[in-house]
């Protein structure tokens, strides 16, 4: 009895054992992704020639993220900012316009929280979600204007 007892918990938790070894799989995230300009909410006589995002994993469980946007006039920002996904501050190098600080973590492998802030003070929380297929994206941003809560979203997809 206590054999067969012994082999049919063994039969149980081998096979949960070796599935908590196997590694996640990739972050859908990860890659290059393009903005929709023609749908972002300004005016079409402001908005960017081009906004890029790239989400790369570094390895140790660091993320690197590169922004580059490419205004109507040709001029070019870029921002980078290297991180771990534990919510902790880290520096934006590069263009500070909008912020010079971002907290990140992933609360499951499609969706990015974002927290930004500017000398500080927060700026505005991105969420980055993937969608079921794989190939588009939505940034959803939250920012106060004249002390309203404001979101936009924005639309991107997967450069291949």
């Amino acid at each position: 009895m206590r054999k067969t007892l012994a082999l049919l918990l063994a039969m149980i938790l081998l096979p949960l054992s070796a599935a908590g070894a196997e590694t996640l799989p990739a972050s859908p995230l990860l890659g290059t992704w393009t903005v929709d300009v023609s749908r972002l909410p300004v005016p079409a006589e402001v908005r960017p020639k081009s906004v890029t995002i790239t989400f790369s994993e570094e390895g140790g469980g660091k993320w690197t993220t590169r922004v580059e946007i490419i205004s109507n006039d040709g001029s070019a920002r870029r921002m980078t900012s290297k991180y771990s996904l534990d919510g902790v501050s880290v520096p934006i190098v590069g263009d500070s316009m909008e912020s010079d600080s971002v907290a990140v973590r992933m609360p499951v492998p499609d969706v990015m929280v974002l927290a930004l802030a500017k000398g500080s003070t927060p700026a505005s929380t991105r969420v980055y979600t993937v969608a079921h297929d794989g190939h588009d994206m939505v940034e959803t941003a939250v920012y106060f204007d004249d002390s309203k809560a404001v979101m936009r979203t924005n639309y991107f997809s997967r450069v291949q």
